[in-house]
């Protein structure tokens, strides 16, 4: 399985890539192209893909370091998923309450699904 980390860092950095580096590192993670099926469409050698796919890597990596985007976005992920953990404790405990907890889970899912677009 390929680095799954370096796709949430292609969806947060990848347009501050060069159009070719955002390509070639496009079809390797998003589309599981090989090495030797992106030099062929892409008309560069097989180590032309890999030496241009591993400086994309390295930009990202370096995106991520100054900026902490995907860091910050997935910590907000999991805190709201815990909110929502803790708010279904909430709703048994306290079934008086359970139709406003329904209404602060349901804006919890909004936010969830907003942030995957």
């Amino acid at each position: 399985m390929k680095n799954l980390d370096i796709c949430l860092l292609l969806d947060f950095y990848g347009d501050l890539l060069s159009d070719t580096a955002r390509e070639n590192i496009t079809l390797y993670y998003n589309e599981d192209l090989s090495l030797a099926e992106i030099a062929e469409t892409a008309g560069i050698t097989r180590q032309g893909v890999r030496d241009s796919i591993k400086r994309a890597e390295e930009q990202l990596i370096k995106f991520e370091e100054k900026l902490g985007l995907a860091k910050r976005f997935t910590s907000m992920q999991d805190g709201i998923q815990e909110i929502k953990i803790m708010l279904e404790d909430i709703k048994h405990d306290i079934p008086e309450h359970s139709s406003r907890v329904e209404k602060i889970i349901s804006k919890a899912d909004e936010i969830l699904l907003l942030n995957r677009e």
